[in-house]
């Protein structure tokens, strides 16, 4: 579903000002995106979510998109002499003129819903449908007061364009270092300091609530129930008062329409725009994801953290592709390990956990399940929950969702429960377990004084801990060996009691540790 690359640019006159606006895909109908409080066209395609969004839209629909006027690569307005909304609504005839659209389907999101309500009531042989997401008719009333808004302009004038708006509209991703760092960026390239406080005056202006009843065109309205920045009480207020219009509700408390599920927004536009729900995404995969983080929580010192880390990381590399899995991506001290099966994913984390304590740092880590893109490093909302359960996790923690509990079923790992935790994109809690080991014929008690030595082993022994290493299971193994699972079982305990390790995750760390990154 990839789009083309370059995007043509191009600009139409609203009076004396011209309007950045680009066309993408060449669907049957023509939608026109009316952006919310700033955008930049080029910076669109930057991010995962909002080029995921543009993509699917474009996939259906001519996508018509532009820069309002004093935002991203439109020209800029007078902060004296701040235009009416009417004026500002011309742009949307403008750039639909320039395009050669005669008639189209009209999108406003947040900040672009009272534009995109105008319009169609001004408009409506123009207006074919109406969608509007996180919409309002009045400013005050359902987005800031006053005395809010005020704080707001304040913060921004002296923080401008260091991303310090992000709480107030993605507070779910204030954690996420790539995202907050292209929100940043996103600020200083939509507007100056002067020019979003001007807009942030200009939003405050807009009431357009005498013009819902004119509206005639098909309406669907999407709103998130937890919106951190618009009170869903707008869009229920929109639903009473435009003519047979459709609201859906939607878990989440991000703001922006392209955070969040974006799939289950552009789902949404889509059925309701073509009236068939889009065809299956064989571009899409499902995958078990490991995120793994580390930390230095002994305060080490920046020296010996720094090699402790490059040890462990060495040893991630090797133990992830053993357990059948590639690393996917890596920033800071997080790593995103892919895999087939969520198996395979809980035992390589096992296997990683007690490296970590064999070198002395700490780990967490978190397994999830889902959909992701088959090619290019993971993103969406898969990985953003698994990121989320490998923070809930604690010292040592491996928590997977309760999914990857069921998919595992029969392959001998095993869980608990180990409570819920709350995320804005789903309805309710998402329910955790915690791995524990896979069961073994393990004795009641080990000598302490065992030396950890690998010629204490048969050549067996040796032979099994190898494939405990490979991140094969004790059926797996039985049937590689030609050996009865229990005498498997029988083979673990010996190992693991020979050693003086506690599971079988600390066999493989152990094996790992013996035959180094680069073999023995």
């Amino acid at each position: 579903m990839a789009v083309p690359r370059p995007i043509a640019t191009r600009y139409a006159r609203s009076g004396d000002v011209r309007i950045a606006y680009q066309v993408v895909g060449q669907g049957p109908l023509d939608l026109v995106f009316v952006p919310g409080f700033i955008s930049n066209l080029d910076l669109h395609w930057e991010d995962e979510g909002y080029s995921r969004l543009l993509s699917r839209l474009s996939a259906f629909s001519r996508l018509i998109l532009f820069d309002k006027r004093g935002t991203g690569l439109s020209d800029r307005v007078d902060a004296h002499a701040l235009p009416s909304l009417e004026t500002r609504m011309d742009d949307v005839r403008a750039v639909m003129d320039a395009a050669g659209s005669s008639r189209a389907a009209i999108l406003g999101a947040s900040e672009g819903a009272p534009m995109a309500i105008l319009f169609a009531a001004t408009y409506p042989e123009r207006t074919r449908s109406l969608v509007l997401y996180a919409g309002y008719a009045q400013f005050h009333k359902w987005v800031m007061d006053p005395t809010r808004l005020q704080a707001f302009i304040d913060a921004a004038e002296t923080n401008w364009g260091t991303g310090a708006t992000l709480q107030n509209f993605a507070p779910g991703r204030l954690d996420d270092i790539r995202f907050a760092a292209w929100w940043a960026r996103f600020e200083r390239l939509s507007a100056s300091p002067t020019a979003a406080a001007a807009l942030a005056r200009m939003n405050a202006e807009i009431d357009v609530r005498g013009a819902l009843a004119s509206i005639r065109a098909p309406t669907l309205l999407i709103h998130r129930r937890n919106d951190a920045r618009v009170d869903p009480e707008a869009s229920r207020y929109l639903a009473q008062k435009i003519p047979g219009a459709r609201l859906v509700e939607i878990p989440g408390r991000d703001h922006p329409i392209w955070t969040g599920d974006v799939n289950r927004v552009a789902d949404l536009i889509e059925e309701f725009l073509t009236g068939t729900h889009a065809p299956p995404d064989t571009e899409r995969v499902l995958a078990a994801l490991l995120v793994t983080r580390i930390s230095d929580t002994a305060r080490l010192g920046d020296r010996m953290w720094s090699e402790r880390s490059q040890r462990f990381q060495e040893a991630l590399r090797l133990l992830v592709v053993r357990h059948g899995g590639r690393l996917a991506d890596q920033y800071g001290d997080i790593a995103i390990s892919r895999f087939d099966g969520p198996a395979r994913a809980i035992r390589c984390a096992a296997a990683l956990r007690d490296t970590a304590q064999g070198i002395g740092i700490a780990s967490a880590q978190g397994v999830h399940v889902g959909e992701i893109e088959a090619r290019g490093p993971p993103s969406g909302l898969t990985v953003r929950v698994a990121v989320k359960i490998a923070e809930h996790a604690g010292r040592g923690g491996i928590l997977a969702s309760r999914l990857v509990a069921e998919i595992a079923t029969g392959s001998g790992v095993h869980f608990v429960d180990a409570g819920r935790m709350a995320l804005d994109e789903f309805d309710g809690p998402l329910t955790l377990v915690e791995a524990t080991s896979e069961q073994h014929l393990e004795p009641a008690c080990r000598s302490r004084a065992i030396a950890v030595e690998p010629s204490a082993l048969t050549a067996r022994e040796n032979e099994v801990v190898a494939l405990i290493a490979d991140g094969k299971s004790n059926a797996a193994i039985a049937a590689e060996l030609s050996l009865s699972e229990h005498t498997v079982k029988r083979h673990v305990a010996n190992i693991l009691m020979k050693l003086d390790l506690p599971s079988r995750a600390a066999a493989a760390a152990f094996a790992v540790r013996q035959t180094g990154p680069d073999g023995p």
